[in-house]
């Protein structure tokens, strides 16, 4: 097992979404040697919608009835899908989003911090006047968070376009007994769609409800709902049982990490989680598919691919929030160079992320990592 020494750049209030310049002082493309001219503009598209998350960190204990808590910490940020759009920005993806703004000050914020502070497209997207942002307040404490969210009927026409900008990819959240015209479209033009999957509600399970599956290139459920879904009594039978309705099977297994199964390849992998403590787990679903669709693009092989995604789930949990913990190059190579000097590591799992070597960014004295972002506040300007 990896040792957890991970850095943790976690403040009283967290870090920020609007860094001034993050994108570039990580300075990483993973996909920089395949790029050809003709290529899709961007490289992943997705769609849903943005709420704003205010974060309450320093809570001791779950807030009692009829008490008032003070918490430590607060930090702002996008969320809802634009955890897995920050997500995918910082693993240095050219990211599209189409989603639906409110004409609020919480609109406006979300639309700059995304925009501005994490370079992703929103040309798809649109503010939508006299519509309420939607809004989630999130209290962390003892590892876990509760949530509690308000958002008015969103517009019928919120973006979700039949014709889907070009891109190498899309990441979709497939709706049981629903289809998203979008998928099949992008599909058609050969996107490479990876889906994931909420809880089904209705108690259905029924794999022929999740119609869009059959455009998709992987399927990424947790343990539960893969063998819910397929009625297997283990995670790693459902992921085999997957296969016969979507090319890539990926089961995240919570503590024990993650079995991917390919069907075109014949290749199987597993990775173990590594060990760190968590902060809050928000967003970390977000930021394993982000990382599994970057390795996937840029060619890895499947092993690689698990690591990765699950590396940077592991970094996020150390931080709070959804977007706000999403790591960039600067984190995952801050890692990388300082699991590698701990006295007695493991020299076979450090040979699992070997692999890293050729991509993280070499850490520079003037310049420690990882990379604090600034405090997040609505209503203060951005200095500098």
């Amino acid at each position: 097992m990896i040792a957890p020494n991970a850095p943790n750049a976690s403040t009283g209030k967290g870090p920020s979404p609007l860094a001034q310049g993050h994108r570039g002082q990580d300075q990483v493309d993973p996909l920089a040697a395949l790029r050809a001219p003709g290529d899709p503009p961007w490289d992943v598209y997705l769609t849903g919608t943005v709420f704003l998350d205010i974060i309450f960190t320093g809570l001791d204990s779950a807030p009692v009835r009829g008490t008032e808590s003070w918490a430590r910490g607060m930090g702002s940020s996008p969320g809802g899908v634009a955890n897995m759009a920050t997500a995918l920005a910082r693993l240095g993806l050219r990211t599209s989003l189409a989603a639906a703004f409110g004409d609020d000050h919480y609109g406006e914020y979300c639309w700059d911090a995304l925009e501005t502070g994490e370079g992703i497209d929103l040309s798809p997207s649109r503010t939508v006047p006299g519509w309420h942002s939607p809004v989630t307040v999130s209290m962390a404490y003892e590892g876990e968070r509760t949530m509690v969210s308000h958002g008015h009927e969103p517009p019928p026409e919120e973006p979700a376009p039949d014709h889907p900008p070009y891109a190498r990819a899309a990441v979709a959240s497939l709706t049981p007994g629903k289809r998203a015209p979008w998928i099949a479209q992008a599909a058609s033009r050969g996107t490479r769609v990876f889906a994931d999957v909420g809880w089904d509600d209705t108690g259905a399970w029924d794999l022929a409800g999740l119609a869009d599956l059959e455009h998709c290139e992987a399927f990424l459920p947790n343990a539960e709902e893969a063998m819910r879904y397929t009625g297997a009594q283990c995670p790693r039978a459902a992921a085999r049982a997957l296969t016969e309705h979507v090319p890539v099977a990926v089961v995240t297994l919570g503590a024990e990490g993650a079995y991917a199964v390919d069907r075109r390849t014949g290749e199987t992998a597993e990775v173990p989680a590594i060990a760190v403590e968590a902060l809050d787990p928000t967003g970390a679903g977000d930021v394993f598919v982000a990382g599994f669709v970057t390795g996937t693009l840029a060619g890895w092989p499947l092993a690689d691919r698990l690591a990765f995604a699950g590396l940077t789930a592991a970094l996020s949990v150390q931080e709070f929030g959804g977007s706000l913990s999403a790591p960039g190059w600067s984190e995952i190579g801050a890692w990388w160079r300082r699991v590698q000097s701990v006295e007695g590591q493991d020299p076979q799992a450090l040979t699992r992320y070997a692999f890293l070597e050729a991509l993280a960014p070499v850490e520079e004295p003037s310049r420690p990592w990882p990379l604090r972002r600034a405090v997040p506040t609505i209503g203060f300007g951005r200095s500098g």
